[in-house]
């Protein structure tokens, strides 16, 4: 009996090491993110390492998302960031509140439904989220008033937050299958099935996905007129 429940245990523990493997990997890629790619639009910074976090709540669930998102975050509080810990808590929130959002939803329909279903909601879910965020929490780390960010809502808020969420999403779109297959081909993820797909309606969804990254681009350039900059992490 006890050599049956030793045989049994031997896999999880295995899965186990896989698992933290490929969050720590899904982490350090989210962070590699921080110095390839980022723009600052004022003091908000557009960045895409919300893509690598909600792969990680793809594969594992909701909870390692968040997991992942707060190891992001306390990474970049310590190296980049000179906002400090409310940076950091500001940070936690858009990451946590998109990935865990996605996944969730992700979790309980495993298609392309899901996924986009999934995505599209976390769009909404991060949009509200960080202009109430905004509200709270800029007055005290940028020594204004509510009303100063509240006249900020339109021009700037709102606007930046929709276009990062929607950018973000349309990339993990593209990134989250092909990078599944490629992990469950090394066998680092077990081969299960699911009804996320590579087929006709998955390669059109990648196509306009393709094409709302290209729009929103040119969106960030229209809607702020070149009221940003590259960061270029040293």
């Amino acid at each position: 009996m006890s050599s049956k429940v030793i045989t049994g245990a031997a896999p999880a523990k295995k899965f186990n090491v896989k698992k933290m493997t490929i969050l720590a990997m899904f982490a350090a890629l989210g962070y590699l993110c921080l110095f390839v790619f980022r723009f600052k639009v004022s003091f908000l910074t557009l960045e895409f390492k919300d893509v690598f976090i909600t792969m990680a709540g793809f594969v594992f669930g909701p909870l390692a998302a968040a997991g992942v998102a707060l190891v992001e975050s306390l990474l970049e509080m310590v190296t980049l960031s000179d906002t400090g810990f409310w940076g950091a808590l500001m940070n936690f929130a858009g990451s946590a509140t998109f990935a865990v959002t996605a996944s969730l939803i992700y979790k309980y329909n495993k298609s392309f439904k899901g996924a986009v279903m999934g995505l599209a909601a976390a769009v909404f879910a991060m949009t509200a989220v960080m202009i109430v965020m905004n509200l709270l929490i800029t007055p005290i780390y940028a020594h204004c008033d509510t009303k100063t960010v509240v006249g900020m809502i339109v021009p700037l808020l709102l606007p930046f937050n929709l276009i990062k969420s929607v950018l973000n999403a349309a990339i993990t779109f593209m990134l989250y299958k092909p990078l599944s297959q490629a992990l469950k081909a090394i066998h680092l993820l077990p081969a299960h099935e699911d009804g996320f797909q590579i087929n006709k309606k998955s390669v059109i969804g990648l196509a306009v996905a393709a094409v709302v990254i290209v729009a929103s681009i040119l969106l960030v350039v229209l809607v702020f007129k070149g009221n940003f900059e590259i960061v270029r992490s040293k």
